[in-house]
């Protein structure tokens, strides 16, 4: 009975996919929002040309809401008797291809990474209150909806190394500039392993996006 929550059937009734993508949505406008003080502070302090790379999780939520629209679209197109896009071989390399392929790497690697953080942060004595509870639940829903709905992309493993260059080179400005998430005061003098712990959730994000690409190819035959 379980096994219907993440079947085709359920995952694609466009009443799912509507329900995620506002909340995704909301989510997305919601992190921004959390980041607004250390964008601020990179714009006038840092650098402008760096805002881009500052807020991690909600751009990962941005690119899977994203994603839904284009999930979202194709049912529409089948409604209306158009051939059915999830059939016939994707390009090789497009726009949607690096957006799905982003939402993969990105959700599952700071899915995973803002849980590991606050844990590791309490580990050192950092107090986990509601909002940190709260951030707990979405993230690791991020990687859970990431993998749920992977089967169903059109990316192609050249879409996924775009994706994946763009994530390592954000790795690379965040931690030589500076301006990878504020961690924990508690966390402040293990940045070196943050870093290590972040390139790791990097490659397997990558691992789970090139998966997905093979489960996606196996699904449209």
């Amino acid at each position: 009975m379980l096994s219907f929550f993440w079947s085709r059937a359920f995952l694609l009734q466009p009443w799912v996919l509507w329900t995620l993508f506002w909340v995704n949505a909301l989510g997305t406008a919601y992190g921004y929002e959390w980041y607004r003080k250390q964008l601020v502070d990179t714009w006038y302090t840092i650098g402008e040309w760096l805002v881009p790379f500052v807020p991690d999780s909600p751009t990962a939520s941005l690119f899977f809401t994203i994603t839904l629209w284009f999930l979202i679209r194709d049912l529409r197109h089948r409604r209306a008797a158009a051939p059915a896009l999830t059939t016939d071989a994707p390009a090789p390399i497009s726009w949607r291809g690096v957006v799905e392929g982003l939402a993969v790497i990105t959700q599952v690697k700071y899915g995973i990474w803002a849980v590991a953080i606050i844990f590791w942060g309490a580990s050192q004595g950092n107090e986990i209150e509601w909002r940190q509870w709260m951030l707990v639940v979405s993230h690791t829903c991020m990687a859970l909806e990431a993998l749920l709905y992977m089967r169903f992309y059109r990316f192609t493993a050249l879409s996924v190394a775009v994706g994946a260059l763009w994530t390592l080179l954000n790795d690379t400005i965040d931690y030589t500039f500076g301006v990878y998430p504020w961690l924990p005061k508690q966390l402040w003098d293990d940045v070196p392993q943050v870093q290590t712990v972040t390139v790791a959730l990097s490659a397997l994000g990558i691992v789970c996006a090139y998966a997905g690409v093979a489960v996606a190819r196996k699904n449209r035959v």
